[in-house]
């Protein structure tokens, strides 16, 4: 089967159709027939610095696609369903290919409602924004959420959850990006390009940082008692949370695991109209370096997808 390998640690240029074996599905694992993708900053990370994994890795790990075959116990599922979903995180998945085998309860059946590519958008930057808000910060109506980069792939979709569980949400976008973050449901958004955040927002409960670096601390600054960071960006924020100590207030770096119930609810949002994904630009399988190139801008609004199967 064809799928993007590298040989090395480096930028896009890296990134190669390699021609591998078709995995076959274990016990309790499914074999799914890739047809769409989509490209995450986690991916960026790995194919330079090889991530959790020490050195090159297949990349991937959002999924659309159709089951192609079962292994044996598997009941949820038979050949020919749809489903989605990100399977293996925080391991390597390798979904950047025409076929993957993951566990079953990896993934749940797709929307009708979406189409493969819209689906491969959702479950890596979905399930982020649902173990942040519900599973780490416990969010409730009426808290007042702040979310980094809200037009991003994160973002875009953390704003659409943080509204359906009812808080009020303030996002960062550069100017131009607004009036799509106010469509998000976004309560008030800052320009963090002419706007200080941190003099802008204020009682704040929970941060969701997509960012990193010096937002950490200066999220630390607009916090209301007992408030929440929730630190995205990589493991270097994990020291974050001494400094938010000694101020009295807390943070936490998050990393997105697999979970089946969080995708269900997730399906269950994009069924009841409270979760669309935006989607910036779609490219075949063959060039996932282009797309690394323009993920790695840092201008995109929304998500970059990989298409792989008609």
């Amino acid at each position: 089967m064809r799928a993007i390998g590298q040989d090395s640690l480096g930028g896009p240029e890296v990134l190669k159709i390699v021609e591998v074996a078709r995995p076959e599905p274990g016990p309790g694992e499914v074999l799914v027939r890739v047809h769409a993708t989509s490209v995450n900053p986690t991916d960026f990370w790995h194919r330079v610095t090889g991530g959790l994994a020490g050195g090159p890795i297949r990349l991937g790990w959002d999924v659309s696609g159709v089951i192609e075959e079962v292994g044996l116990g598997v009941t949820l599922f038979e050949p020919g369903d749809e489903v989605f979903g990100m399977p293996l995180q925080p391991r390597p998945a390798g979904t950047y290919a025409e076929y993957v085998v993951t566990p079953a309860r990896h993934l749940v059946r797709k929307p009708a409602s979406l189409s493969h590519v819209q689906a491969a958008a959702l479950p890596l930057v979905a399930l982020t924004g649902w173990q942040a808000l519900v599973d780490t910060a416990r969010v409730r109506p009426g808290h007042r959420v702040l979310v980094h980069a809200a037009a991003g792939g994160v973002g875009h979709v953390t704003v659409q959850i943080a509204k359906a569980l009812g808080a009020y949400v303030i996002g960062t976008a550069s100017g131009p990006k607004h009036d799509f973050v106010r469509g998000l449901g976004a309560d008030e958004v800052i320009d963090h390009t002419r706007t200080d955040f941190s003099s802008a927002a204020g009682d704040v409960d929970i941060v969701v940082d997509t960012i990193g670096g010096e937002y950490g601390p200066r999220s630390l600054q607009i916090l209301r008692e007992g408030g929440l960071v929730v630190s995205l960006a990589s493991p270097d924020e994990a020291g974050l949370s001494v400094h938010a100590r000694a101020l009295g207030f807390r943070s936490t770096f998050m990393i997105v695991e697999a979970d089946q119930a969080g995708m269900r609810e997730i399906a269950a949002l994009v069924d009841s109209g409270r979760l669309t994904p935006e989607i910036h630009t779609v490219l075949p399988l063959e060039q996932a370096a282009r797309a690394h190139e323009i993920g790695e801008t840092g201008r995109t609004t929304g998500k970059i997808v990989l298409t792989v199967a008609d």
